[in-house]
């Protein structure tokens, strides 16, 4: 009989999107069950990876009584499966799955911290999620950042003491090179897309892609953008606005719905072809955990100009495969993006650098068998 694993996360597009491919590969080595709210992205992930699902709504927000209530049905869970392991990612699953799992007395509890809330925030929110991430550390066996960066977050605001294990070269999932690649996608295709959105042979495309809010850095790099005097520049948002989360200033949304070389063209489901169009990621954001769409961005050949945030500065090398700069920092970015598409040699240079960087630190295959070389030794130890 094979080892229950049970992996967690609050919204099952967490489980869709980060984990793409991994429960599937672990499956062949545990008996993997999934768990998350009800909707269509737990319904695709039991399709796609071939594990059996169980739908419990965890909430994003703080809501006490709803909190309860999800955290008896993880326990209640726990008690029947009687997983060895459970392993969660994102935080308010973290803080459920850890709890409900030492109360039901499995013997492995590891977390995942994929981004860190508090570092960004101030006052008594900042106290609140500090204590939350505290109490699910002390709830936890094993713990695991994503990145160096949140785990020196992590030891900074005095979240544990525990050791922590930063996986691989960081990241949860890795990036399919194969999936990833310029190889992908066709001459023809890139043509018609072009033609669609009105791109001339010649324009130098920066490309944004990620949720257009202002945590993001979207209305610096609009207001970079905006200042940019180079006619042959174009702008392309791949992403969804959050107006009721975190708005975009009115003169953003302005300058966006009427410059017409920032072309928005909402969310995207497969941004490869829009990748292969492109000539530079920019992500000006002001927190991350470690970023896929870095990985991407680089996977496709793409030098990326990054804030100098968790996961950002990980994955990309100042004046290597990319520039880093300060968070907030208009004068930076409009700096970097003048650089990158004006200076030739740094771009072409930065560019043949992309793609191989990225192979070889973060090649999927790689990352899940760090995972489970993990949970086998953890295992072991349990015996």
């Amino acid at each position: 009989m094979k080892t229950k694993i049970i992996r967690t996360s609050t919204v099952p597009i967490s489980l869709n999107y980060l984990l793409k491919g991994q429960l599937n590969f672990l499956n062949q080595y545990f008996d993997v069950i999934a768990v998350s709210g009800e909707d269509s992205h737990l319904q695709a992930v039991a399709e796609r990876e071939k594990v059996r699902v169980v739908p419990i709504t965890l909430n994003r927000t703080i809501s006490p009584f709803k909190d309860l209530i999800s955290l008896w049905k993880l326990y209640l869970l726990f008690r029947q499966e009687r997983p060895q392991i459970v392993h969660s990612i994102t935080p308010k699953a973290g803080l459920l799955s850890m709890l409900a799992a030492k109360m039901a007395r499995v013997p492995i509890r590891m977390h995942t911290f994929t981004g860190l809330i508090f570092p960004s925030k101030t006052g008594l929110m900042q106290r609140l999620l500090i204590a939350m991430d505290q109490l699910l550390c002390w709830a936890a066996t094993n713990i695991y950042p994503e990145g160096e960066g949140v785990k020196q977050d992590l030891i900074k605001y005095g979240i544990t003491t525990k050791p922590m294990l930063v996986l691989a070269n960081g990241n949860v999932n890795g990036i399919d090179l194969d999936f990833f690649s310029c190889s992908q996608i066709d001459v023809d295709q890139k043509e018609e897309l072009r033609r669609e959105l009105g791109i001339l042979p010649n324009d130098f495309i920066f490309i944004f892609v990620g949720r257009l809010v202002g945590d993001k850095g979207i209305n610096e790099l609009i207001k970079a953008f905006s200042e940019l005097e180079i006619s042959n520049l174009k702008l392309l948002l791949l992403g969804t606005f959050e107006n009721e989360i975190d708005p975009l200033h009115s003169e953003t949304l302005s300058k966006i719905e009427n410059n017409t070389n920032i072309l928005n063209v909402g969310f995207q489901s497969d941004v490869r072809p829009f990748f292969a169009i492109s000539n530079c990621l920019v992500f000006p954001s002001y927190r991350e955990g470690f970023p896929n769409v870095v990985m991407q961005a680089g996977a496709m050949g793409l030098p990326c100009i990054v804030t100098n945030i968790n996961g950002c500065n990980e994955i990309i090398i100042d004046g290597e495969n990319g520039l880093i700069i300060p968070t907030k920092d208009v004068k930076s970015l409009y700096n970097s993006m003048r650089k990158i598409s004006l200076n030739h040699d740094f771009y072409q240079n930065a560019k043949c650098k992309s793609r191989p960087m990225i192979q070889s630190r973060y090649e999927q295959k790689m990352v899940w068998e760090e995972i489970l070389n993990e949970y086998r030794i953890l295992l072991n130890l349990n015996k």
